[in-house]
C-alpha cells in the first residue's frame, strides 16, 4: 500500500538546552544542557521520519540549538512569548497555517528520546477525523502531543493538563504509544526509556555522564 500522504505539521518548541531539564539532577550543567539538546533532536529527527508529518516547525530561542536542528530538516522560529508555553504553540500554529496552511497542527514535546515514528504515525492517524486529540503521558495527568484543526487549536499544557485538554473538547488517544508516552525529566524517566531505544544523540550523550554508566 502507499504510504499516506503527510497531513501534520508537528509543533515543537524547546528551551534553550543551557535552560532546560533543572530536573535532571546529580549531573553537571554541561552534561544537563547535553542531554537536554540531545533530547529534543532525536525527537525532532523522528517526527521527520514519520510519513503523516509534512513538515517540523522548532521553536525556539537558542541559536546554536536552532541550526543543529536546521541541518536535520526542520524549520525554525524564535520564541516570541517566552514563559508562556501555551502562548507559544499558538504562535507557532499560527506560523504553521501560513507555511503549511493544509497540514493540521500537533504540537509535542520536545523531551521524547525515545520516540519512534511509528507510534507518532500512529497517533496522528488515530486522530484523524477528530475535532481534536491528546495523547496522555505515562505518569498520568500530562500530556504529551495535542493536535487540533487550526480553528480550533487550543492547547492546555502545565499541570493537569490531560485533564484541561478533555474538558476543553479534546479526544484522549488510546493505545500502547509507548515510546509516545514516556517524555523524559528525570534520570530515572531516562532509564525508564533506556528498553524502548534511545535515540542515537541520547544514548551517546547519557555515556558521557559517568552516573548513568
Amino acid at each position: 500500500m502507499p504510504a499516506p500522504a503527510p497531513g501534520y505539521v508537528v509543533l515543537l518548541p524547546v528551551k534553550p538546552p543551557a535552560r532546560g531539564k533543572s530536573r535532571l539532577v546529580g549531573i553537571e550543567p554541561h552534561e544537563r544542557a547535553d542531554l537536554a539538546r540531545s533530547f529534543a533532536l532525536d525527537t525532532a529527527e523522528s517526527c521527520l521520519a514519520a510519513t503523516r508529518v509534512g513538515a517540523v516547525l522548532v521553536i525556539t530561542d537558542d541559536a546554536y540549538f536552532a541550526a543543529d536542528v536546521a541541518r536535520l530538516g526542520a524549520a525554525v522560529i524564535p520564541d516570541g512569548v517566552s514563559g508562556d508555553l501555551n502562548e507559544t504553540l499558538v504562535q507557532g500554529a499560527r506560523e504553521a497555517r501560513r507555511r503549511w496552511p493544509r497540514l493540521r497542527p500537533a504540537a509535542l514535546c520536545g523531551d521524547l528520546p525515545a520516540l519512534r515514528s511509528a507510534d507518532l504515525d500512529a497517533a496522528l492517524a488515530a486522530s484523524e477525523g477528530t475535532r481534536a486529540a491528546y495523547v496522555e503521558d505515562a505518569a498520568g495527568g500530562g500530556t504529551t502531543l495535542y493536535t487540533a484543526p487550526h480553528d480550533l487549536f487550543s492547547p492546555a499544557f502545565g499541570p493537569g493538563s490531560a485533564a484541561a485538554h478533555r474538558a476543553g473538547g479534546a479526544r484522549p488517544l488510546e493505545g500502547d504509544l509507548h515510546s509516545l508516552r514516556h517524555d523524559v525529566d528525570t534520570l530515572e524517566d531516562l532509564e525508564a526509556v533506556r528498553g524502548f531505544g534511545l535515540g542515537p544523540r541520547t544514548a551517546l550523550a547519557s555515556v558521557r555522564v559517568g552516573s548513568l554508566g
